[in-house]
């Protein structure tokens, strides 16, 4: 049994309660918020499932929708924007009750962040308390959950500690997060995070402040942790490199919605969406290669160009139009919906069919 497992708990019962079903079905969520120009759409008809133990990477750009994806799916939107959050988000729990997240109460997702969902923010040093002792907010959600008295909570926390492998936990549970490198606050949340064995993590962009070889520990962990727990998680970044290395199946998204999605080796073998193929050639790695394929007609580092649709001011149809080169007129005339490419894929692109042949 995992370190984790044998420290904690009430046993999880995740392995019992249908390992067919879906840890995360999100079906056609919507997001909008309202602004002194209006209400506006950041997230439109995106659908997506995670299933058991596997890992789902949400790319793209930034502003493309995918962190408040994620803050729809916690119900950690600012109240004072006004957020309209619809579609369905079914939940699979521990005890293989199917709920839905979506329009659950305050007191309802108290019950569940932390205990059965987490989620690892983009910039520890924002998002920890510089006020309390790393081993006191590790201790919380033992304490909240478990209902652990002050001793027993922290002696969880240092085992957390020893979990995500920081050096010395014992004296590294009384310092304060200013006391610790980057790596080392990351780890800490990683352990806040894990402290209740949640059965769905979502990682919004948890290595993007980390150089490399800090990075590849900490994606490291995460995989080791969900060997030993069995955890979903749903990871998002726009590290194309990470997802190859990573990721079991990816979506796509841009301008909120989803663009393509798939099981991650065959959508990097043949990439669909004129959007998928930019992303990808903007990976050095492949540039290297089709310039070595064609040297003449490749850019040394290709780029897209433009930038992503605001959602003031979308234009018809497609809203990657104005960037792909591929469009047709046909592109102004409406959104596209999501076409089957193949049993691994599907791709929101009228040229579907052209594109698998070019």
């Amino acid at each position: 049994m995992s370190p984790l497992l044998s420290a904690t708990a009430p046993a999880t019962e995740a392995a019992q309660a249908g390992a067919d079903t879906p840890r995360l079905r999100v079906e056609g969520l919507s997001t909008s918020f309202m602004t002194e120009r209006g209400r506006i759409n950041s997230v439109s008809d995106v659908s997506f499932t995670v299933p058991p133990g596997r890992t789902l990477a949400l790319v793209g750009e930034s502003g493309s929708g995918k962190s408040v994806t994620n803050l729809s799916l916690m119900g950690l939107h600012d109240r004072g924007s006004h957020p309209v959050v619809g579609g369905q988000a079914y939940f699979q729990r521990r005890n293989g009750e199917i709920i839905n997240l979506i329009g659950l109460s305050a007191a309802q997702f108290r019950t569940l962040r932390g205990n059965e969902i987490a989620m690892v923010f983009q910039e520890p040093m924002t998002s920890l308390n510089p006020l309390l002792k790393v081993g006191e907010q590790i201790a919380e959600s033992v304490r909240l959950h478990w209902g652990y008295d002050q001793k027993r909570a922290l002696a969880h926390a240092q085992r957390m500690l020893d979990m995500v492998e920081i050096p010395a936990a014992a004296r590294r549970l009384h310092e304060y997060p200013h006391q610790l490198s980057g790596g080392m606050r990351q780890r800490v949340m990683i352990a806040i995070a894990m402290a209740c064995t949640p059965t769905l993590l979502i990682a919004d962009e948890p290595t993007t402040a980390l150089d490399v070889t800090i990075q590849a520990q900490i994606l490291a962990l995460m995989g080791r942790l969900q060997k030993e727990t069995g955890m979903s998680i749903l990871f998002v970044t726009h590290n194309l490199g990470v997802v190859a290395q990573y990721a079991d199946e990816i979506a796509v998204m841009y301008a909120g919605r989803i663009v393509e999605r798939g099981d991650v080796h065959h959508l990097f073998a043949q990439p669909t969406h004129p959007y998928t193929r930019a992303l990808l050639d903007c990976l050095p790695a492949l540039a290297r290669q089709r310039r070595s394929e064609n040297a003449a007609d490749r850019p040394r580092l290709p780029a897209i160009q433009g930038q992503v649709a605001s959602p003031f001011n979308m234009p018809p149809g497609c809203a990657f139009r104005p960037r792909c080169p591929v469009a047709t007129p046909e592109c102004d005339l409406a959104m596209p919906p999501l076409y089957r490419v193949n049993e691994h894929q599907e791709a929101r692109c009228i040229r579907v069919k052209d594109t698998l042949h070019e």
